[in-house]
């Protein structure tokens, strides 16, 4: 049997040893061949080793995963449950060593099978305070979803503006050219009918 032996620490002042030795002893009381996958100062998207083990676990290039605790593999209960879960149904047998379980047991299904109601009922919980809330939220008046970013125009001089007036160009038109807003384009125009004087020099 061909195990594959992944042992995890996040800083890179923790000792790989206190993983490593107790797994190897356990794999040679097993009898089984192995190699060990070690990571260190991991981030929780971020787990190169991990991902590249587990998809040549995928492909069947070993038998067993075994590692040290359960939160040595996942970092939540829903990634322990999905991957344990397809590791399964690819006939791996995945132990962990601090839990004593080997989950290809029949104790070890059952504790799988718990995890799972734990982690159903975590989103059963979550799914029913979001919904609480958005219930409270709309009783309250408040507005849901992503509040709308304003479109930041530019504000172009009122002599850019009349211009572009004085060939006889729409103000639609005037906002498209100078990238601005129709409002500030009808802005400026107020403004020139209210002081004429804004248009002396103009050439076009």
């Amino acid at each position: 049997m061909k195990a594959a032996i992944y042992i995890r620490v996040s800083r890179q002042d923790l000792n790989l040893d206190n993983q490593r030795i107790p797994l190897e002893e356990y794999a040679k009381r097993m009898g089984w061949e192995y190699t060990i996958f070690k990571e260190k100062e991991s981030t929780r998207k971020t787990r190169p080793v991990q991902w590249e083990l587990y998809n040549r676990l995928l492909k069947r290039e070993f038998d067993i995963l075994l590692f040290y605790k359960l939160d040595r593999w996942a970092r939540s209960l829903p990634e322990l449950i999905s991957h344990v879960n397809t590791l399964l149904e690819k006939g791996i047998r995945v132990v962990s060593y601090t839990e004593n379980l080997d989950f290809s047991t029949s104790m070890g299904q059952l504790m799988f099978h718990i995890f799972g109601a734990f982690a159903q009922f975590e989103r059963d919980m979550i799914r029913e305070r979001t919904i609480a809330g958005l219930e409270r939220a709309r009783a309250q008046g408040k507005k849901l979803g992503r509040p709308r970013k304003r479109k930041e125009h530019k504000k172009p001089a009122t002599r850019d503006v009349a211009r572009l007036h004085l060939q006889g160009k729409t103000p639609r038109k005037i906002a498209k050219e100078l990238g601005t807003s129709r409002y500030w384009v009808e802005y400026c125009l107020k403004r020139i009918q209210e002081n004429p004087d804004e248009l002396k020099g103009i050439s076009f």
